[in-house]
């Protein structure tokens, strides 16, 4: 055991999860703004506390017009733009908003001689990924500068949508590795409107959206944070409760990548109803011995790319340290999807693979065309084939 988990660390620093050094930049804003959330009042009432149910923060929204909204997202848009309940247009209005002062806070810092050249030249980069975000159009779900940042953007109309797709990604992710203008499909963002856009090809008339969701803290690299379950859980927790709040009735897929499958393998047995489908890709393992153990009334579905380094990461759990069984394996009991076209750990959602085109198909509800791995038809067994769309 003590070797396989030697081999853990050793195949890790030598195919893909490096470490980096990610420095706090120490930004108090959102801090600054909860507190001021805390008192705030419209005509009298208090505002929910920013952790409140989102059936607490819906109702508080929907007894109020237009201005006072309005008012509220632009006068506390860091709390108001992460705020589970509240209108996702008002959310996208008030994440703008806050984008747009994280872009001139960190352009000061950038100026800021007092700071290293290297937090200098951070904040800089910083600076411009907020701008990039807070371009207009773009529908940003959430965004908290604290730290390396969390960022969620949606693709499509989250208020219409009869069926959302949302991307977990996994180690390394943050507000500045959000996006790349370069390998963009190995981002969380590329990634979402990849599969946005393979979801209307394979079903131009269903109503989906689909979610980037860069929402919790990731392992930075190779350390005991990438081979524990420590922050999964902290992500699992964030990831529940999204899923309980996205607005309507839609159904939910989680397309779930490497480190961001241990994330849901340990949210699974909480997740709502509305959540039908788990699919993960280069999962390094999903806290459980198998499918069953997952506790979950969700289909679970299961992919590896050829040439995807995770293969040879021993999957196991000893002491806390490794995510359990292979959810490839026969033995685990996923729902086997193929993967061909794909290659390495990153191109799973490559326009033109069979990765991207289940996921597409799983996320439109048209399981009947779903390609198996290995050419057989075991993963569309007792499966919807209609697309209900």
């Amino acid at each position: 055991m003590l070797l396989a988990l030697g081999v853990v660390f050793l195949m890790l620093a030598t195919t893909g999860w490096t470490a980096v050094h990610r420095p706090d930049a120490g930004i108090p804003a959102r801090a600054a703004a909860l507190a001021a959330w805390a008192t705030a009042r419209v005509e009298g009432r208090p505002v929910p506390a920013a952790d409140a149910p989102a059936r607490t923060v819906a109702r508080f929204f929907a007894g109020l017009d237009a201005a006072q909204r309005t008012h509220l997202a632009d006068g506390y848009p860091l709390v108001v733009g992460s705020l589970d309940g509240a209108p996702a247009a008002l959310r996208y209005r008030a994440n703008h908003n806050a984008l747009a002062q994280a872009a001139r806070l960190e352009e000061a810092r950038g100026q800021d001689v007092a700071l290293t050249p290297a937090d200098r030249a951070n904040a800089i980069r910083r600076a411009h990924r907020f701008e990039s975000l807070a371009e207009s159009g773009r529908q940003i779900l959430l965004f908290d500068p604290s730290g390396d940042g969390l960022v969620a953007e949606v693709f499509g109309d989250l208020d219409t949508a009869r069926r959302v797709s949302v991307i977990v990604p996994g180690v390394d992710t943050d507000a500045l590795t959000f996006e790349r203008s370069q390998r963009r499909l190995t981002a969380p963002a590329g990634m979402a409107q990849s599969l946005y856009e393979a979801e209307r090809a394979a079903a131009p008339a269903s109503r989906t959206a689909v979610i980037a969701w860069a929402g919790y803290v990731t392992p930075a690299g190779v350390g005991v944070d990438a081979a524990t379950g420590r922050l999964a859980v902290l992500g699992a927790a964030r990831l529940e409760a999204l899923a309980a709040a996205l607005p309507g009735d839609a159904s939910v897929a989680l397309f779930c990548h490497s480190y961001g499958s241990v994330v849901c393998g340990v949210a699974a047995h909480r997740l709502p109803d509305r959540v039908t489908d788990v699919v993960v890709a280069g999962s390094p393992g999903m806290r459980a011995g198998n499918a069953a153990e997952l506790y979950t009334s969700a289909r679970v579905w299961a992919t590896r790319a050829e040439g995807d380094w995770i293969a040879d990461v021993p999957h196991l759990e000893v002491g806390g340290v490794g995510h359990g069984a292979d959810p490839v394996s026969p033995g685990f009991g996923a729902r086997l999807l193929s993967s061909a076209g794909a290659h390495s750990h990153t191109g799973y959602f490559e326009p033109g693979t069979a990765s991207l085109e289940n996921f597409a198909k799983i996320g439109t509800g048209g399981f009947g065309s779903v390609a198996c791995a290995n050419g057989s038809d075991d993963c569309r067994a007792d499966v919807p084939g209609s697309n209900g769309g």
